[in-house]
């Protein structure tokens, strides 16, 4: 994916998972000179294929990516390697020469002011606009064995992943305000559900009613590992010693927006309304706090599988677009009525 880019984009994507892609295309295809940064982490890797995507569902993650990359660059866009470590406010016209992160980065200003984009190797790029579409991270609970089977037999999203363990004997490892929701969840596609208290809250009287009526029981005890045979999930083992037979366990992680690069322009994470962690919040066409700036997909939606995601970013792209195209009107006027007073 080493691709060379220019000094100066109309856009430049921080992320390149199927969002930024996404809105890249969008940008692409408008005539935009566009540039992805791919830091090459995308959140989905370890699953062994996309679900719910029409047309497309169980692509692996990674041939989706790759085809997107190629329609980005089939009209004209640019996609490369990039770890973004900051973004800053430019003084400078984005129509100038190259610029160092180090000489010219200041808080941010105007929309029109344009942007530095720094990455972690030492190379700056300079852009009218921003789409940040870099995800987010998962904060799994530490238990002993449970992240090395994340996203193949410990899941989160039954709609990502409940197909899969359909028909299982599934455990919900309560950690969060969400434990019970997520076991009633699981419940529609598994009659074999049952709730690990661990360190999550007790259901109260009405949630303990919901799992009783539907089959679902109550263990108690902390859940100090997860235990496989023939690199299958056997089940978890208390921290009292009991163990506790399952094929597939659900956990609700703490979903942090990657969005630590954004401090230098004043935007940072907010945390969810609903308890899930932290976003940014935005919008419904993408607009961040922060002129100039759009984000999409789970760095502003935290529960948006990838279709949504990707459709959060085309519709982020064509406001952006739509912004552009008013500045580059607002100064066509402008250089036309100084022609004017020139005659």
């Amino acid at each position: 994916m080493t691709e060379e880019w220019k000094s100066a984009y109309d856009v430049v994507v921080v992320g390149g998972g199927a969002a930024g892609l996404s809105g890249a295309l969008m940008l692409a295809r408008a005539r935009r000179s566009v540039l992805v940064l791919d830091a090459g982490a995308p959140r989905n890797a370890p699953a062994d294929g996309v679900h719910g995507l029409l047309g497309l569902d169980g692509t692996p993650p990674g041939e989706l990516l790759e085809r997107g990359r190629r329609e980005v660059r089939r009209y004209g866009g640019a996609v490369a390697a990039g770890d973004t470590v900051s973004a800053a406010g430019d003084t400078a016209s984005v129509a100038g020469d190259t610029v160092s992160a180090a000489g010219e980065v200041v808080s941010a200003g105007p929309a029109e002011g344009g942007f530095v984009v720094g990455t972690r190797d030492g190379r700056s790029v300079r852009a009218r606009r921003l789409l940040v579409t870099t995800g987010l991270v998962d904060e799994l609970p530490e238990v002993d064995g449970l992240r090395a089977r994340w996203g193949r037999d410990v899941v989160h999203c039954p709609y990502c992943h409940g197909w899969e363990v359909r028909d299982r004997a599934v455990g919900v490892l309560a950690c969060g305000p969400l434990s019970v929701h997520q076991a009633l969840l699981f419940r529609q596609w598994s009659a074999d559900v049952v709730l690990l208290a661990h360190t999550g809250p007790q259901p109260g009287a009405e949630e303990a009613e919901q799992l009783a009526a539907r089959g679902i029981a109550v263990v108690q005890g902390e859940v100090a590992a997860v235990e496989t045979a023939e690199d299958r999930l056997a089940g978890v083992r208390l921290a009292d010693g009991g163990f506790v037979a399952r094929e597939a366990l659900a956990v609700a992680p703490r979903m942090v927006a990657r969005a630590g690069f954004l401090d230098g322009l004043g935007l940072r994470p907010a945390e969810h309304p609903g308890g899930a962690g932290e976003y940014v919040p935005s919008d419904a066409a993408g607009r961040s706090a922060v002129p100039g700036v759009w984000v999409a997909g789970n760095v502003t939606d935290l529960a948006a599988q990838v279709g949504a995601a990707a459709a959060g970013a085309a519709t982020a792209a064509a406001s952006l677009n739509a912004d552009l195209l008013a500045e580059d009107t607002r100064r066509a006027v402008e250089a036309s009525r100084n022609a004017d007073d020139e005659r």
